[in-house]
């Protein structure tokens, strides 16, 4: 109830049964970012990956307020919510505590857990919006990483015995090309031996 206390002095109508909703909106999207902050130097695991896209479907298309697909709801209910609620700032407490500690995967799990929580709240007042589950998003995303991996997998298979002997016979022939002049003098007395060669077959060919 603190946080009813605190809403109240600021002269919001905490008897508005829908203000929870937008509650719970705002502090799954502070969480989500604080989480997008911790994991965005390096290259985000598929269970991170799948977190965070978690509570972007969870967010997405979030209704307004007024909305006519939000449900009016009854004690019972609103009970609900509130526990839900109770339960997801207990799951942001000790999140807050594990960024305090560096400990990004007990941060994914409590994000995860903090989505939960908002999607059980969205699906009360709006039961006809289609929310995924994690476990729908996660085997997604893993798939997705995995084929990723494989991708980069592939690109760094050490080269067979026979392709390195192949770059080293040509680095070589490249080498000699350049430090002896007379390869290089040879070479271009054969191509002009070709080319003119080449250039009296055309001549005959045309003069029969």
């Amino acid at each position: 109830m603190n946080r009813l206390k605190l809403a109240a002095d600021r002269g919001i109508d905490v008897e508005d049964r829908r203000l929870d909703l937008k509650i719970a909106s705002e502090r799954l999207s502070i969480v989500r970012y604080v989480f997008m902050v911790q994991i965005e130097d390096g290259i985000a695991t598929a269970s991170q990956r799948a977190t965070l896209e978690y509570a972007d479907a969870v967010l997405i298309g979030w209704p307004e307020h007024d909305s006519p697909e939000l449900n009016d709801l009854d004690d019972q209910g609103y009970e609900t919510v509130e526990r839900l609620m109770d339960i997801m700032e207990g799951h942001i407490h000790v999140f807050s505590e594990q960024e305090s500690a560096g400990n990004i995967d007990s941060m994914t799990d409590m994000l995860t857990h903090v989505t939960d929580c908002v999607a059980q709240i969205r699906r009360l007042y709006q039961p006809d919006f289609p929310l995924p589950t994690f476990a729908e998003i996660s085997r997604v995303v893993q798939e997705e990483w995995d084929e990723d991996m494989g991708k980069i997998d592939s690109q760094d298979i050490e080269p067979t015995v026979e392709a390195i002997e192949e770059q080293t016979e040509h680095a070589d022939e490249q080498r000699e090309r350049a430090t002896d002049p007379s390869a290089s003098a040879a070479d271009n007395v054969q191509h002009g031996a070709n080319a003119a060669a080449n250039d009296e077959a055309e001549k005959n060919g045309r003069a029969r």
